[in-house]
């Protein structure tokens, strides 16, 4: 797989009559041809956090369009989008309601689901690598979609905080695609799991690239109940980490005080460090968003059991059927609960500012 060799992150200031065109000056300044195989064809993994159409959670339609744009342009003509599903995202309804599904039949871009056997097939892996925890969670061995192998892959994360990971983006992205549902199980390793995925990525992608879009960032209790925040930021790396690290320094977070950043950079797998960071476009270096996690009641309930004491139960509670008690309590939470009372108010507002009139056009 291609390397760069020093770290470097782009990072543009766009409007919606730019964005677009944006998106390839972006990759340009982040060096995409030279992290992409142009032989081996391209999954795109977008992101989506939640179902409904809530800003600063999920991919936006410009960035997916954006990104494919791109991609064509610079003779990546081979691409497919996969797309996974988990306790509290549905994605055949996630990618309507996120307009999505006319991007991909305008482009004529194949969508496959990971979840369905017809459609992708799971397979033993074994790392070359050292893992951190995921040998530990499946002793029974590490699965991952067969058809990944010897693919580029281009992560679309948003920039966004995480009630969890503190802040969510490129190498999280990989954590519903690269994992089958029992992912659940690595809630307590979560930063450990996300630098295992990280390496497993390096040895199986003929090629990693990311495209963050920061429109609209996502502050708060995330990925899903966050307070929308303007920022009109767009980012590209080839650096997983290192893209991580600038957004998470953009949202007003020390980078390396992120046990997965600060993993991934001690493990060789990436730059976490700000100061080994080459920052091209716009000059973001005294730019903070002051962003805070906070919590839910879906965080509360999950501090008390991955983290908590009570911990000791996650076999019991998290292994058996009785982890269905927890998928339903945490749909309802999101779904009925918070959306219907404070979620679909946060979108109406949202979609009378310029990015919300721009997603109306999609």
């Amino acid at each position: 797989m291609k390397q760069m060799a020093k770290a470097r992150v782009a990072v543009l200031k766009t409007s919606p009559g730019s964005v677009l065109e944006d998106y390839d000056r972006l990759a340009r300044l982040a060096g995409l041809d030279s992290a992409l195989d142009k032989g081996a064809e391209t999954i795109l993994k977008d992101n989506i956090s939640w179902h409904f159409p809530f800003p600063g959670a999920n991919t936006t339609p410009w960035q997916l369009e954006g990104t494919i744009r791109t991609l064509h342009g610079h003779g990546f003509e081979r691409l497919v989008a996969v797309q996974n599903d988990t306790v509290v995202t549905n994605a055949y309804k996630g990618e309507r309601l996120n307009r999505y599904v006319e991007i991909f039949k305008r482009y004529q871009v194949p969508v496959l689901y990971n979840f369905r056997p017809e459609q992708m097939k799971w397979i033993n892996y074994r790392p070359r690598g050292r893992m951190l925890v995921l040998d530990r969670i499946f002793p029974e061995g590490i699965t991952i979609p067969e058809d990944f192998q010897g693919r580029n892959v281009v992560h679309l994360p948003t920039v966004k905080c995480h009630i969890y990971t503190t802040t969510t983006g490129a190498m999280k992205n990989a954590f519903g695609g690269l994992l089958n549902r029992r992912r659940h199980y690595t809630h307590s390793v979560i930063h450990q799991t996300l630098v295992d995925l990280l390496r497993i990525q390096q040895e199986i992608h003929s090629g990693i690239f990311a495209f963050a879009d920061g429109t609209t960032c996502g502050n708060g209790p995330g990925p899903r109940t966050m307070t929308p925040v303007e920022a009109d930021y767009i980012l590209a790396s080839a650096d997983c980490t290192a893209l991580d690290a600038v957004s998470a320094r953009l949202m007003g977070f020390d980078p390396l005080s992120i046990d997965y950043i600060r993993l991934a950079h001690q493990e060789g797998l990436g730059k976490g460090d700000p100061r080994e960071i080459e920052l091209v476009g716009e000059d973001i270096s005294q730019v903070s968003l002051d962003f805070s996690v906070g919590d839910n009641l879906a965080s509360r309930v999950g501090d008390l059991f991955w983290f908590s004491p009570l911990k000791i139960f996650q076999r019991l509670l998290f292994h058996t059927p009785l982890v269905y008690l927890f998928v339903f309590g945490s749909a309802f939470y999101h779904d009925y609960l918070w959306y219907p009372t404070r979620g679909r108010s946060i979108v109406r507002r949202w979609l009378k500012t310029k990015w919300g009139r721009l997603f109306e056009t999609y």
